[in-house]
């Protein structure tokens, strides 16, 4: 047997979801991310919208603990200092836009908790079955991708009121192909049994622009 063989007999043998009829790569995303504008923020000021974060930028030398303890912050993957002054400095951001909401649903993991805290502040309501869905088996994770579409299709009980849930990328990514970077906020307007159309987002590096236009820079 040549190396080649050997080595795609090994990649094989320990990678199942390569076992595709081709071997093909998967397509890229062809999903167009909206970047937020003022007459975006306009209308979100009406209320009405969900408008959901997708927690910090995070520590990968400390991956969250397999199973994980939602009540000890040392097994789970924590914020880095650069994601704690990003997040404050985009909890700047927010304040000045302004938008109404009442109250912040967070996922149970510690940096979803510390990062509604540093952008939206209190109140601050835990929804433990928010959870992280990418660590998990598919039979799992559907709790937690059942709960990430409620919170983003249910209307919002409070007129001109928006609804604020902060959680993780990869709820989303589940819904829709889309994977926000961290510290993005994604605009959607929740249509009920309908399930939710998505809106506008506000990614990192398109603050500048987005403050520019609304003349706070």
């Amino acid at each position: 047997m040549t190396r080649f063989k050997v080595f795609l007999f090994i990649i094989l043998s320990f990678s199942p979801w390569l076992l595709a009829e081709d071997l093909s790569i998967p397509a890229p995303s062809t999903f167009q991310v909206i970047p937020a504008t003022a007459e975006h923020i306009q209308q979100l000021k009406q209320g009405g919208y969900v408008i959901y974060m997708r927690h910090g930028l995070t520590d990968a030398r400390f991956p969250d603990l397999i199973p994980i303890d939602l009540d000890d912050v040392e097994s789970q993957r924590p914020l880095s200092d650069a994601g704690i002054k990003l997040l404050d400095q985009v909890g700047k951001h927010v304040t000045k836009l302004k938008l109404p909401y009442k109250v912040v649903i967070s996922s149970p993991f510690f940096r979803a908790q510390e990062s509604a805290f540093r952008v939206f502040g209190e109140p601050i309501e835990v929804d433990v079955d928010l959870r992280y869905t990418a660590a998990m088996p598919d039979l799992e994770k559907q709790p937690a991708v059942v709960r990430t579409l409620e919170w983003i299709s249910k209307p919002v009980a409070d007129p001109g009121y928006n609804r604020v849930v902060v959680a993780h990328g990869p709820n989303i990514a589940e819904l829709m192909d889309y994977l926000p970077p961290e510290n993005t906020l994604v605009f959607f307007k929740p249509l009920g049994d309908q399930g939710f159309s998505y809106f506008a987002s506000i990614e990192p590096s398109h603050w500048p622009k987005l403050l520019k236009e609304l003349n706070f820079e």
